[in-house]
């Protein structure tokens, strides 16, 4: 699949990173997610985009 189309790679970019992620297990959570679907916390954060600085 070739990501030279920008659908494809907005389509691409949404799926990967456009996440929630568990403070508490650490567990990947869908984007509108209020609660995780593992350890059912409440404590949640979007998903770092750009590296650590």
């Amino acid at each position: 699949m070739s990501l030279r189309d920008p659908f494809k790679l907005e389509l691409a970019r949404k799926r990967r990173l456009e996440k929630m992620i568990c403070r508490k297990c650490g567990a990947t959570n869908p984007p509108r997610a209020t609660k995780c679907r593992k350890c059912r916390s409440k404590n949640l954060r979007p998903k770092r985009i750009r590296g650590r600085r």
